[in-house]
């Protein structure tokens, strides 16, 4: 691992790798530079790296480095700086994003080259050979090798940022952004499978942020901006299901949505809820759920009509038709007619489910299971005055199948109502969530209740009918699929019929002990006798007794009266008291909710003073790290000239050493010094203390021979001057 004293050393350091080609290098030693843990605080050379890190990861598609080196980064300048993190990011995913599209071109030109290089032959002999021994066009194996790297380093990079954004809230506007892109890479691809993975990713992300509610930089879904990033997010996932088809998870999408708007109890706007019923009619007829997809149409209609300024009339009549066609189209029997306790159980939480998606208020505990019916259903176009708004075919067409009694002549006269309903296509300019309207889809599901009609209608008035006869009266159909139809029918107790071929005729009703006409004879007939009798014998009409309760009438009012007046102010009261109550538990939520935040932001000022102060210590500590490696370095560097004017080998050459290792070596060197000035001075003085005995040894003969002569000197000297002072001594003559 290589140190370097700055980090603009080590920016160098990788750009001259790279310009001899040694990209691997390069990117090691920024990857060592931006993990490492002496460089955790923020500064713009950091920036200036990580650019020039994401670009080499993605020259070299090595997505496990850039997860990693951005994981670093975002420790680093998630409380600082946290811009930087988001330009790199976007530098990131252009460069992915650019190299991918470069790919796909660079295929597409070569596969137009490889058509084009030989006017005379269709295919080269190389191109022929590798076709049969691998099995694939030169087209798909020019793709495996250049552009499926690519676009799995995209998905890669897609994943990655989605990972590292997850829980961010500063960053919530680029997770959705990396979100739609990673929506579009797939739409714009057919990438079926990698969509299913995004679903289930963002779904999950979802789910952890529900569950880890603690986290410091979670987002809150409370706020107005972040849920409608995440609404937004949740509609183009379902926007871009719906276009690949994938309808199972459109209607997962559907969930999400449903999920998002109960987890925070709040209805996103008309536009939003426009798109999420539109699709939802497209995944109930794609899942053959006529009723909801009623419903559906329904809700979008009132929609459209309460929201929608600028819906026409004409838009409005389009609109209405189709929801009156989806709802005639549902089947006009119960298919759980018959079915056991558990199915019809699970019937019931089916509706309930569906309801909430389609937002009709189904209450769960009542027993009765056709609240979301087709005949509930068309009670409410008609209370709601949806059928006065249609076309005027689709009102024929309704009251002929729902209300008029033709057994003979209701399949003639649907007929050309059905092909003039069948070639309109409207196409909605004044609601953009819904481009067109096709009736054709509908066609053969109403051919198929005309044909319901004809036969229940037909079963009421007739016994018997040959086949031929029945074939003439509905001609939509060959009479094997009307016998198709109507074993459904007969299944689930629509119509009672028999199909004998031998006879070529058509038996309608049940002549058995089971039969409705026997079961019911009975009732039948006391019903007509209470009549007759009845008529027979009129009932004698009883005198009023009005003028009997007249006198104490005043006072029951005046009782009622009070009693009401007594009954409407306990409600007030009550009312107000729950009023107060609410009131009470608000402001106290208010003042915990101020205290926590209170307690969240002193936690937060304590945390920033404790990093700033941890802050300030690392970079003393740093200071004085680096001036001791100062020192130690000059103390080197000069031992160094010492031993290269004394013509010794260096202690280093060019080898990058630590601090510890340079202090050791200064120490070193300055006892080996120490020493060598030590035996210098031990041998000094012992010569100096040779030359001192050879000095004395040579001068103590000449110092006796000089005190010798000392001596006698001053004996002369002594008797000279005695007889000196004899002779001062001695008197005058």
């Amino acid at each position: 691992m290589a140190t370097f004293a700055k980090p603009e050393n080590a920016l160098k350091r990788a750009e001259e790798l790279i310009n001899v080609g040694q990209k691997q290098d390069a990117l090691q030693a920024l990857h060592d530079i931006i993990t490492s843990k002496r460089y955790r605080a923020w500064q713009k050379t950091l920036e200036r790296i990580m650019f020039k890190y994401v670009e080499l990861c993605v020259d070299m598609r090595r997505g496990r480095f850039a997860k990693d080196g951005l994981i670093q980064y975002r420790i680093v300048c998630q409380q600082v700086n946290v811009n930087s993190l988001e330009e790199v990011i976007k530098h990131f995913m252009h460069l992915s994003t650019e190299r991918a599209e470069m790919a796909r071109n660079q295929a597409q030109a070569l596969e137009e080259a490889l058509d084009v290089d030989d006017l005379e032959a269709d295919k080269r002999p190389e191109d022929l050979m590798l076709s049969y021994v691998s099995g694939e066009k030169g087209k798909d194996r020019s793709d495996r090798e250049l552009v499926t790297p690519w676009f799995k380093f995209l998905w890669e990079t897609y994943r990655t940022v989605l990972e590292i954004l997850r829980n961010n809230s500063k960053l919530e506007s680029l997770y959705a952004m990396t979100a739609h892109r990673a929506f579009q890479f797939c739409k714009q691809y057919k990438r079926t499978t990698e969509f299913r993975r995004l679903c289930e990713i963002i779904r999950n992300h979802l789910a952890n942020l529900n569950k880890y509610r603690d986290q410091r930089d979670r987002p809150d879904l409370s706020a107005p901006d972040s849920l409608q990033l995440y609404l937004d997010t949740r509609f183009e996932q379902l926007k871009t299901a719906t276009e690949l088809e994938l309808w199972q998870e459109a209607f997962r999408s559907v969930e999400d949505i449903h999920g998002l708007m109960c987890m925070v109890k709040k209805t996103p706007k008309s536009s939003l809820m426009v798109i999420y019923h539109a699709k939802l009619t497209e995944i109930f007829w794609i899942s053959k759920s006529h009723l909801f997809h009623a419903y559906a149409w329904l809700k979008l209609f009132s929609l459209q009509k309460s929201f929608n300024k600028n819906l026409t009339q004409k838009d409005l009549q389009m609109i209405a038709s189709t929801v009156v066609l989806a709802a005639l189209s549902v089947a006009p029997y119960n298919s759980k007619h018959g079915a056991s306790h558990l199915e019809l159980e699970n019937e019931k939480e089916r509706n309930l489910r569906m309801a909430n998606l389609i937002n009709f208020n189904l209450e769960p505990k009542l027993e009765n299971r056709e609240m979301l019916s087709r005949s509930a259903l068309l009670s409410e176009l008609v209370s709601k005055g949806v059928i006065s708004c249609v076309i005027p075919e689709v009102k024929d067409l309704y009251h002929l199948l729902e209300h008029e009694f033709l057994p003979l002549d209701l399949a003639a006269k649907v007929q050309p109502l059905l092909i003039k309903i069948s070639k309109l296509c409207g196409k909605l300019a004044s609601a953009s969530s819904v481009p067109e309207v096709q009736f054709s889809q509908y066609l053969q599901a109403l051919e198929k209740l005309a044909t319901l009609r004809s036969l229940q209608q037909a079963s009421q008035v007739y016994q018997t009918m040959t086949i031929k006869s029945l074939s003439r009266m509905i001609p939509f159909f060959d009479f094997s699929v009307v016998e198709k139809i109507s074993v459904d029918a007969v299944k689930y107790n629509f119509i009672m019929m028999k199909v004998d071929h031998t006879k070529g005729a058509v038996l309608f009703g049940r002549v058995d002990v089971e039969s409705d006409g026997l079961r019911d004879h009975l009732t039948l007939l006391a019903e007509s006798l209470n009549k007759a009798r009845a008529m027979i014998y009129p009932p004698v009409k009883k005198a009023s007794k009005i003028a009997e309760i007249l006198p104490g009438l005043a006072e029951v009012v005046d009782k009622e009266h009070k009693k009401l007046l007594a009954r409407k102010t306990l409600i007030e009261k009550r009312k107000e008291e729950q009023e107060r109550q609410l009131l009470e538990m608000e402001r106290e939520e208010e003042i915990k909710k101020l205290r926590m935040q209170k307690i969240t932001e002193e936690a937060e000022q304590k945390r920033l003073a404790s990093e700033y102060e941890q802050r300030k210590n690392q970079r003393i500590l740093r200071e004085i790290e680096e001036r001791e490696l100062e020192e130690a370095q000059a103390l080197l560097q000069e031992a160094e000239k010492r031993s290269k004017k004394k013509g010794k080998k260096p202690i280093i050459e060019g080898e990058k050493v630590t601090k510890q290792t340079l202090m050791e070596l200064a120490l070193s060197e300055q006892l080996r010094e120490r020493q060598e000035m030590e035996k210098k001075l031990q041998k000094l003085a012992k010569q100096m203390d040779y030359l001192e005995r050879a000095k004395r040894e040579e001068a103590a003969p000449l110092i006796e021979a000089a005190y010798r002569q000392q001596l006698v000197e001053e004996k002369l000297h002594h008797e000279r001057e005695q007889q000196l002072e004899i002779e001062l001594s001695r008197p005058a003559t």
